[in-house]
């Protein structure tokens, strides 16, 4: 057993379901709400977990600024998708709540995976008396956790006819995966009972993996909300409708969803909790107030998750100033209004609001769509043109003003904190407004008498930027507009909701956009998998394809953490570079407020879903509103 969670069982009292008041930018009409309570009533009594069931009164309040795009792991791609699939659901292995450098655990394992010696062989002990929640496909049994549902999950990933944005995760990795994908394709049909020697139940709760070739890496893909286990059961019901009805083990279940408004959360009832036992980081006084406060804690504490969507930054800290919310964080944009340097303005202080500041282990940086004839491919011209345009734009003014200074500048695709970054690279496409202007009189990127550049078959030159209509935005915005009007490029601004610019993203659809990628797990490689060709419309947005690249990359992938491994980190970097595939800005540093009656609540680095860890005074609460 390791550190941090300690499993055990004792009765469960029945827990209580009542909706309670939510806050919400504005009303919208109901898309789904999911409310099986004769259900409930009738499990709740008849489960057991750690202790009594949480208290129906603690219930954690939180806003999210983007919506969701539905919970099915082999679809769900974005922040706001994984971090309700994480709550829901649970891998094999997880991550030690507090540790820094994040650190590998078993989740629904019993251990650490025994892994041969030529490190492809996988064996994982799954945790008896492991239940999914309760739902109406189950048809009022209790349904344990087993070895197959892993395996079920898996093959998803590969099914032809779902197209997962996740299947570069597992492509060619698992022996006989792919065959079975190949006669998928043929058949028209996959054969989710066809055995395969890659993905073997050896026994009920004994799950064997085995990969075509060494993967330093796949512990880390087996920790992911995509790697979650699902239930055929739940498939079958739900069909394509499976997005709005996941089902998993961990501590909470989807009770309520209305698509980009509302969504609600529940205690699992068949989640056997654990207690709260984690340790500091050396030198961490918030992890020592942390563990003082929450150490040999029975958890979950938390009764219920209700989340609204409000996508405005102003929005969301309103709400949690009328104690509304109970943390708040992504409100770099109005940093004015809480920030007073590296501390809270004396008014928060006042009440009792902390803030945690963490580098988030991510990149936001602009891609060029590599199949869009403007911006694409890789002649001179249109190299020399993409080049140009990331020498001219001002990355720190966008630092400063969008970002407010809450971020740190990077040069290179893998981010600090993130194994494989070298602090001592730079980029060779460095601001520098006249080299751009230079090099586009070089490559024929002639000024018409409008002052506006066109190409060099002298039709217009026009730039698509795609954007959110969001505040920090259009402040962004205003930086690309008058970086490119120095180099005489005219640049058009086209906005619509993060949802519909990814779902385009996804099909290469967008000439430019800018996005991030926070850490799936915190080694290089899941961030420069992001620029390999093969992952095009999966990860790689941009659909850049360097057969230079790729070819370092797959050498790369075969290599331990190393010096030679860092060297290939190192010339993908470069190569990337030369092409002007991406403008590298930075990794952004989240500020979460929370008020004084959220316990236990620490911003992890690659865990999302961190309700299940906290606690809420309700006193405190509620002498607040007084």
């Amino acid at each position: 057993m390791f550190e941090g969670l300690r499993y055990c069982n004792a009765p469960l009292a029945a827990v209580v379901t009542s909706p309670s008041n939510f806050v919400a930018a504005r009303r919208r009409p109901m898309t789904l709400a999911i409310r099986n309570l004769a259900i409930l009533a009738f499990l709740f009594a008849s489960t057991a977990i750690c202790t009594a069931a949480p208290d129906p009164t603690k219930v954690i309040r939180v806003g999210e600024r983007a919506s969701d795009e539905g919970f099915d792991p082999v679809y769900s791609v974005n922040y706001y998708s994984g971090r309700i699939l994480e709550a829901v659901g649970e891998s094999l292995l997880t991550y030690d709540y507090l540790a820094r450098p994040a650190k590998l655990v078993p989740g629904v394992a019993e251990a650490m995976p025994e892994v041969s010696t030529d490190g492809r062989t996988y064996t994982f002990h799954i945790r008896k008396g492991v239940f999914f929640a309760p739902d109406a496909a189950f048809k009022g049994q209790k349904r344990e956790l087993t070895a197959a549902d892993f395996i079920f999950a898996f093959k998803r990933f590969l099914d032809p006819k779902l197209r997962s944005q996740w299947r570069y995760m597992y492509d060619g990795k698992i022996v006989g995966l792919n065959e079975l994908s190949k006669a998928a394709e043929k058949s028209g049909r996959f054969d989710y009972d066809k055995p395969i020697e890659g993905l073997q139940a050896v026994d009920r709760y004994t799950l064997r993996i085995r990969l075509t070739r060494t993967d330093y890496n796949f512990a880390y893909v087996l920790a992911m909300p995509s790697s979650i286990p699902m239930a055929h059961e739940v498939v079958d019901a739900y069909g394509d409708r499976v997005a709005e009805h996941p089902v998993g083990t961990n501590a909470f279940m989807l009770t309520e969803y209305q698509r980009g408004y509302r969504i609600v959360l529940d205690a699992n009832p068949n989640y056997r909790g654990f207690v709260w036992d984690f340790a500091p980081n050396p030198g961490d006084d918030l992890d020592r107030k942390l563990v003082a406060d929450m150490k040999g804690k029975q958890m979950p504490r938390i009764s219920r998750v209700e989340m609204s969507i409000i996508e405005e930054d102003q929005g969301r800290y309103l709400a949690f100033l009328d104690n509304q919310l109970d943390s708040v964080d992504e409100i770099q944009s109005i940093a004015e209004s809480w920030r007073d340097g590296s501390g809270l303005k004396p008014d928060l202080v006042a009440r009792g609001i902390e803030r945690n500041d963490m580098v988030e282990p991510e990149i936001f940086y602009f891609y060029f769509n590599f199949r869009d004839p403007m911006v694409g491919g890789f002649s001179k011209e249109n190299t020399a043109l993409r080049r140009a345009m990331i020498m001219a734009f001002n990355v720190d003014a966008d630092l400063n003003v969008a970002r407010k200074g809450l971020a740190v500048r990077d040069q290179m695709p893998v981010p600090p904190g993130i194994v494989g970054h070298d602090p001592k690279y730079r980029t060779v496409n460095a601001y520098n407004p006249d080299a751009a202007n230079k090099l586009l009189d070089k490559f024929g990127f002639a000024r018409g008498p409008d002052g506006w550049r066109r190409r060099p078959d002298g039709s217009p030159l026009q730039i698509t930027l795609s954007s959110e209509p969001e505040s920090r935005y259009r402040e962004q915005d205003e930086v690309w507009l008058k970086s490119l009007e120095k180099v005489g490029i005219r640049m058009e601004v086209r906005t619509q909701n993060f949802a519909e610019n990814l779902k385009a993203a996804k099909h290469c659809k967008l000439q430019m956009w800018g996005t991030a990628w926070l850490a799936d797990y915190p080694d290089g490689e899941n961030f420069l998998s992001l620029l390999y060709g093969p992952n095009s419309g999966q990860s790689n947005n941009g659909c850049y394809d360097s057969p230079i690249y790729n070819k370092l990359y797959e050498m790369s992938i075969k290599l331990p953490d190393s010096p030679e491994r860092n060297r290939l980190y190192e010339l993908m970097s470069r190569q990337m570079d030369y092409d002007g595939a991406w403008v590298v800005e930075g990794s952004r540093i989240r500020s979460t407020l929370t008020h004084p009656w959220l316990h236990g609540y620490r911003k992890h680095p690659v865990l999302h879903a961190e309700w299940k860890y906290a606690d809420i005074d309700v006193a405190a609460r509620e002498a607040a509103k007084r």
